[in-house]
């Protein structure tokens, strides 16, 4: 028995989840998330919290029971607290900064990097070197920070680039290391 998938997701005050089937419809005060799940799942919701179950023990259903649990349950949390991840610029003359909704970046190309909001998520600036995206959907805010951090990952000599707040970064020592 999966110990993840066996474990209600608890409903907190203020939030309104709707099951049809295996559409999971979640409403609360960030927002609204629907998202369908397989067939295989059973999914209920009873006083206060959703259980989901499986039918039986065949490799697939197993499979599906946690990730099931686990999506419902980010997708309550996304619409009661949200979502955040921080990334760090590092390097000389790398900044950031708001240009209207869309992030303007400065990373060592001849041109500025602009990023464009998706719906759904938000981008801040709390310092010249740091960047925060935000939105309900974990998923979403996780690989919209991944896309800006492709534009430069960090590199082990230096360690300049994008990295996430409190990535560490294993440094190389580069020529100096070499032995005659």
């Amino acid at each position: 028995m999966s110990r993840i998938g066996k474990q209600p997701v608890i409903i907190p005050s203020g939030v309104e989840v709707k099951v049809d089937g295996n559409t999971v419809t979640v409403k609360g005060p960030k927002g609204e998330l629907t998202r369908s799940f397989s067939d295989l799942m059973i999914i209920k919701q009873e006083e206060g919290q959703v259980v989901v179950e499986r039918p039986d023990d065949s490799r697939e259903a197993r499979s599906l029971h946690g990730l099931t649990r686990t999506l419902i349950s980010n997708m309550v949390i996304g619409v009661s607290e949200g979502y955040s991840k921080k990334l760090e610029l590092v390097g000389v003359g790398y900044r950031a900064q708001m240009k209207g909704s869309d992030l303007e970046m400065q990373l060592g190309y001849s041109h500025p990097v602009l990023v464009k909001a998706p719906e759904g998520i938000t981008f801040s600036c709390p310092a010249q070197d740091q960047i925060v995206v935000e939105g309900i959907s974990k998923e979403e805010v996780g690989q919209v920070a991944a896309n800006i951090r492709a534009w430069r990952k960090p590199e082990p000599y230096k360690g300049k680039g994008i990295r996430y707040e409190g990535e560490y970064v294993r440094r190389k020592l580069g020529k100096a290391a070499k032995a005659d």
